[in-house]
């Protein structure tokens, strides 16, 4: 399978990183294709333009890129903080500029899009891995756990991903090492589960 694993975290020493890579190493000992982007360390630039917005419109070639890939994998993987129950901006221009629409969804025919779309993305499994510094019953019964919502529902959903993981690792920020070392092995499991060696 091809897996695209997309890192969103400014800093190269966070443990973000040590997930994105974890997860990379995972994939490949199961005999799988990786393709990644730190989109900090490439400097995305995550402004959707005005010109890019029309269905037709003419893309720059990191865009292209960025689509053509998004539509070519099998699965996705997405690491990035919970910052103010949302994804950092980085990772979100990316939804915006790379989520095109007759690329990721479709709208139904007869519809002028204020129905609901029909999902285009070939890849039908997602996982997202978190990290966080608000405690679980904090997030869910003051927030609502946004982040859930945004990409099983808005993002995933939206675009045919039938399948979505989704991890959060709490409390980042008096987290120990053994913690951290045990939620690397975590996330390994997640991963070998949810994208098996192949066959």
């Amino acid at each position: 399978m091809k897996i695209l694993i997309v890192l969103a975290h400014p800093d190269p020493a966070s443990f973000n990183h040590a997930l994105a890579q974890n997860a990379i190493a995972a994939l490949r000992d199961n005999g799988h294709s990786v393709i990644f982007h730190d989109l900090y360390a490439e400097d995305f630039d995550p402004r959707l333009p005005t010109e890019e917005i029309p269905r037709k419109a003419e893309l720059p070639d990191t865009i292209v890129r960025h689509c053509e890939e998004i539509a070519s994998v099998d699965g996705i993987i997405i690491v990035h903080p919970n910052w103010w129950g949302m994804p950092p901006a980085l990772l979100t221009g990316w939804v915006d500029r790379v989520m095109r629409p007759g690329l990721a969804y479709e709208f139904i025919g007869g519809d002028n899009g204020e129905g609901v779309p029909a999902g285009l993305l070939r890849a039908k499994k997602a996982m997202v891995f978190n990290t966080s510094n608000t405690e679980k019953t904090r997030e869910e019964t003051a927030f609502g756990d946004p982040l859930e919502r945004i990409w099983k529902d808005c993002i995933f959903g939206l675009c045919g991903v039938g399948e979505t993981y989704r991890r959060t690792f709490r409390i980042i920020v008096t987290s120990t090492q053994e913690e951290r070392r045990q939620w690397l092995r975590e996330t390994r499991e997640a991963v070998c589960g949810f994208f098996p060696p192949e066959a």
